[in-house]
């Protein structure tokens, strides 16, 4: 008789994101530092070199609770809801159809994004603090009292603040990262794969690069939105018809420095998801 199935529990997603957000945040540190180094260019590996020294290893996982803030609310919910919707739908893990499991990823995304919007603003905040002056800085301590201060000082409504592109973007991170992960995971499985760590690194490669083709266009639209001066677009439409004219590769602007980031936080996520699931799940009933 062979090993018997196991499924998800509904937090392993989130705990999965939080392992790939620790494993990826001094990465996504020094691109805030390169991005904003004002006199001389340094190298990557100078750069860290010099903020070990200065500041000690640790400095690489400065604002760390809010991108665990983040993942603990973004990626719970819509990893949560995904796991429990398939579960009901196909209780013994059997298969079910793609166009179902975008259904479900559509949903889980949008309840995502909406939820995490306020761990979202704080962890830009607290990754952009280092680009400001000291006058300028915010100086949140930590990301609950960034919370916590955005509240105070700003309103709870604030907290909010771009929720609408936040949920649109995280239907499509969602649909990209776990409908198609499931699907070609199956694929493989299917072709004599092992449930194993290959199998679980070429699903999660291709759900990365499938997410970051489909929620670029988004984020090109999104800064030229953000840096565009008063008046410079009547609307959204304006933006995207401007976008257009520079052709359809115009849409995907940066895109591999996108896949440099999201590949190895997507690879790492599902890695961590497939080894809780496959040590702590629960069995199949028979």
């Amino acid at each position: 008789m062979g090993e018997r199935k196991r499924l998800s529990r509904w937090y392993f997603g989130g705990l999965g994101s939080a392992g790939a957000a620790c494993c990826t945040h001094p990465l996504d540190l020094l691109k805030v530092h390169l991005q904003t180094q004002q006199e001389g260019k340094l190298s990557l590996l100078r750069l860290t070199v010099n903020i070990v020294k200065q500041q000690g290893v640790l400095a690489l996982y400065n604002g760390l609770s809010a991108s665990l803030l983040r993942q603990l609310t973004y990626s719970t919910t819509r990893f949560g809801i995904y796991e429990v919707v398939k579960q009901a739908v196909a209780p013994s893990g059997g298969d079910i159809s793609f166009m179902v499991r975008v259904g479900i990823a559509s949903v889980a995304g949008a309840a995502g994004g909406f939820v995490g919007t306020p761990g979202d603003m704080i962890n830009v905040r607290m990754q952009n603090d280092i680009k400001l002056p000291p006058e300028s800085r915010r100086n949140y301590k930590h990301a609950l009292d960034g919370l916590i201060r955005v509240y105070q000082e700003e309103g709870a409504r604030r907290l909010f603040a771009g929720a609408s592109t936040a949920t649109s973007r995280a239907v499509l991170m969602t649909v990209g990262q776990l409908s198609f992960y499931d699907q070609v995971k199956m694929t493989l499985l299917a072709h004599g794969f092992s449930d194993n760590l290959t199998t679980h690194f070429l699903s999660s490669l291709t759900a990365g690069a499938v997410a970051t083709t489909l929620t670029q266009p988004l984020d090109v639209l999104k800064t030229r939105a953000m840096n565009a001066k008063p008046g410079e677009f009547k609307s959204i439409w304006h933006i995207i018809t401007y976008t257009a004219k520079l052709g359809p590769l115009g849409f995907f602007k940066g895109y591999l420095p996108a896949f440099v980031r999201l590949g190895p936080h997507t690879i790492l996520t599902f890695v961590f998801l497939e080894q809780l699931r496959k040590n702590f799940g629960f069995l199949v009933p028979e």
